[in-house]
C-alpha cells in the first residue's frame, strides 16, 4: 500500500451529506474484485448523462478540479453499504484525502486499508476548507499526516486528530497483509518450533 505521508494538492468542493457508496460508485461496477479502473466512474451518475456525456457543471468535470487530490464533503460521507470500491474508485481517481464532519465506521475503515486519509472535523473548520477549495485551481491545501495538520491557501492551520494505529498504518503504508508481514521472522520461528515439536501435524 502507498505510504500517506504529506500531500499538496488542490481539493475539491463537494458540499453534500449523506454522500452514500452507490453515490461514490454505483452498483453495476462491482463486478471486479480489481482495484484499479474504478476511478473513471467515480461518482458515475452526477458525473455523467444517461447517454455517458459528462455533466460539465459536476465539480470533478470541471478543469479546475480534474486533478483534485483531496475531497471536502458534507457530514456522514460513505454511509450506505461496505461496499470496498468505494474507496477503491476515489483512490483510483487520484483523491488521497477526504475531509468531513463524520464519516460512516466502515468506510472510515476502509479509507485507511486502501491508502487514503479521511479526516473528521467540526464543521466550522470543513466549511472554512469549502471556502478554500471553492477558489479553483487556487484551492490548494497541504495535509500533514506527520503533524497532523492542514495548511490553508492562505496559510491558515487546522489541526485533527487521529488513533495513532491508523497514522502508523499510513505513514508506513502498511494494510492488513502489511501488517501480518511485519512479523514473518516470529511467525517463521513458530512454525519452524511447531514442526519440530509436532511432526505429525
Amino acid at each position: 500500500m502507498d505510504k500517506f505521508t504529506k500531500l499538496t494538492g488542490i481539493a475539491a468542493p463537494l458540499p453534500l451529506i449523506n454522500v452514500d457508496t452507490d453515490m461514490i460508485i454505483p452498483k453495476q461496477f462491482l463486478k471486479t474484485i480489481r482495484r484499479e479502473g474504478l476511478g473513471v466512474n467515480l461518482f458515475d451518475e452526477m458525473r455523467y448523462d444517461s447517454e455517458g456525456n459528462e455533466v460539465p457543471d459536476f465539480v470533478l468535470n470541471k478543469p479546475a478540479y480534474r486533478a483534485a487530490e483531496i475531497l471536502v464533503s458534507g457530514d456522514n460521507f460513505g454511509c450506505g453499504s461496505s461496499r470496498e470500491h468505494a474507496p477503491w474508485a476515489i483512490k483510483d481517481f487520484g483523491i488521497r484525502c477526504v475531509i468531513a464532519p463524520s464519516f460512516a465506521d466502515i468506510f472510515y475503515n476502509n479509507c485507511f486499508k486502501n491508502g487514503i486519509l479521511p479526516i473528521a472535523l467540526p464543521q466550522e473548520d470543513v466549511d472554512k476548507l469549502m471556502d478554500d477549495a471553492e477558489r479553483g485551481a487556487n484551492a490548494v491545501i497541504t495535509v500533514d499526516l506527520e503533524s497532523q495538520t492542514i495548511t490553508g491557501p492562505d496559510g491558515g492551520e487546522i489541526a485533527f486528530e487521529l488513533d495513532a494505529f491508523k497514522k502508523h498504518c499510513l505513514l508506513n503504508g502498511l494494510d492488513d497483509i502489511g501488517l501480518t508481514m511485519e512479523k514473518v521472522a516470529a511467525i517463521d520461528t513458530f512454525e519452524a518450533g511447531a514442526a519440530q515439536s509436532r511432526p505429525w501435524v
